[in-house]
Parts: structure tokens; C-alpha cells; sequence
């Protein structure tokens, strides 16, 4: 499609622009059956609305699951969050970590952290910061974390493999994650996958189910748990951006599928993975 660095820069442009729109804006795009879907960014969102710590202004609707729900976090933790937008999932990790934890949002799009600032502040919440920079290098020393949440971030990374290394790297041992992300089963037709748009909606940057799991197998996690699943079924409407009504229609009916999973892993209390012991 594009080198890296192109990705990660439309990347940035797109999410830049949805971090100063309203959320009204935002929502627009997904609007119901027999209207309007014109964007992909928003048909894959979880309601968040009866979690703990939830606050309207800091969902854009841009997840595609509820890892915070299945985090198993404890008060006193500190969390981290890949990819924290306006500051959402951090929120509501900081209600389940208390005043006596520390929650870190990391996000390398400067309008997001401007916003998520803005919203930690508005809440009074001294122990919630956001931190601008790529999630392949955190800005974060190693061995911090208890707990690691992402929503629908890692599939925007072209380098899945490096964003793992430095998942397992800032980890405490015996530190875990939960990570919401789009996965696939089966080929997507070339058109979507060659479809900027449709890469910044976290579907072309996707990658085969079982590569994801191998990439955190492979990266030294113990433990791997599939938390959740669900089918993800992107409108014809916004389909027909892309492919004519019997390529929509050839795929509806191939063995392709796309995915929202949840996945939990553990880093070991004991060194095992690598550079665990340097």
C-alpha cells in the first residue's frame, strides 16, 4: 500500500482531524439501517456507557471493544493505554486503580493528547497523564507496568511485532494485558486492502487471526487468553466505496471474515521471554 512511514502519517492526519470534530460529528458516521455509514471508524465500537468511570467527552466511538472490562485491574496498578485518543479507556482504568495507582495514556497524534489533557483536567485526575509517542517506542521505562490496555490501535501499527517487544519490555513481571483489535480469517478483496481509508479504519491493516496470536506467543507472553469475539460486518454502503455490487457480493459469500477480538496475556513472573534478563 505505502512505506511506514506513510501509513503512520495518514494515520495521524486522520485521527488529528477526528480529535477536533464533536462527537456528534464523529457518530454521524454510523448512523443506522437505511441511512447513512459513509465512515468505517465507528461501526465497530462497544457501549462503554455502563462502565465505571465512563465520561461522554472522552469517547469518540474509535474502539472496537471493552478491554478495560476484562483487564483485571487492581486498585494501586499502574496502567497503561496504547493509543488513548481522548483519554476514554485511561478513565475508566483510573476508577479501577483508584487515587493510589497511576494511569498512563500514550498517543502519538498531538490533538488527542491535547484533548485528553484537557478532559483529565475537567475530571480533577492528578494521576492520570498522557504522554505523547509511538507505541513501537514507548516513552516509558521498562518494568512499570502492571497492566497494559489497548482498543483498536495495534492493527494502525505496521510493525505488530515491535509494538509486542515493547508491550513485553515495559511489563512488570507478572504484569499483564488486555488488548481489543480487529483480526482476520480469511483474504480481504485487494481493493480494501489497498484503500487508505479503509486502513485508518482499522480494517486493511489488519492481520490473520492466528498471526496475531502467534506474534504474542512468539514475543515470550504465557497464559493467552481469547476474552472475546465478535463478528464485525463493515455496511454495504461503505463497501460500495471500494468494490462493485458483485465484488461486495463475491465476498459477502467467500470464507472471509472480520473480527474483534479481545485478547489477554500474562509476562511471566519468572524470566523467560526475551531480553527478560538483561
Amino acid at each position: 500500500m505505502s512505506t511506514e512511514n506513510e501509513l503512520k502519517e495518514m494515520v495521524r492526519q486522520k485521527y488529528s482531524e477526528i480529535a477536533l470534530q464533536d462527537k456528534a460529528d464523529n457518530a454521524a458516521s454510523c448512523c443506522g439501517s437505511g441511512c447513512c455509514s459513509t465512515e468505517v471508524y465507528n461501526i465497530m465500537t462497544d457501549d462503554y456507557t455502563n462502565l465505571e468511570g465512563y465520561n461522554p467527552d472522552a469517547d469518540l466511538g474509535l474502539g472496537c471493544g471493552l478491554p478495560t472490562q476484562f483487564a483485571k485491574i487492581q486498585k494501586g496498578d499502574v496502567v497503561i493505554d496504547l493509543g488513548s485518543g481522548a483519554g476514554n479507556d485511561a478513565f475508566i482504568a483510573r476508577k479501577e486503580t483508584g487515587e493510589t495507582g497511576k494511569v498512563i495514556g500514550i498517543d502519538f497524534t498531538p490533538a488527542m493528547i491535547e484533548k485528553a489533557r484537557a478532559n483529565a483536567e475537567k475530571l480533577q485526575l492528578h494521576n492520570v497523564e498522557f504522554r505523547q509517542g509511538d507505541i513501537e517506542k514507548m516513552p516509558v521505562t521498562s518494568n512499570v507496568a502492571d497492566v497494559i490496555v489497548s482498543n483498536c490501535v495495534l492493527n494502525l501499527v505496521p510493525n505488530k511485532d515491535g509494538v509486542f517487544k515493547e508491550i513485553f519490555r515495559v511489563l512488570k513481571n507478572g504484569g499483564h494485558f488486555s488488548i481489543s483489535d480487529i483480526v482476520l480469517e480469511g483474504e480481504l478483496p485487494g481493493k480494501i486492502q489497498e484503500a487508505a481509508e479503509m486502513y485508518a479504519g482499522c480494517v486493511s491493516g489488519a492481520i490473520q487471526k492466528e498471526a496475531y496470536l502467534e506474534l504474542i506467543r512468539s514475543n515470550g507472553f504465557d497464559n493467552i487468553t481469547l476474552q472475546k469475539e465478535k463478528a464485525i460486518v463493515v455496511p454495504d454502503d461503505i463497501l460500495g466505496n471500494y468494490l462493485s455490487a458483485e465484488e461486495i457480493a463475491a465476498f459477502r459469500n467467500s470464507n472471509a471474515g472480520i473480527y474483534s477480538i479481545t485478547v489477554y496475556a500474562e509476562k511471566s513472573s519468572s524470566c523467560c521471554g526475551p531480553d527478560c534478563c538483561n
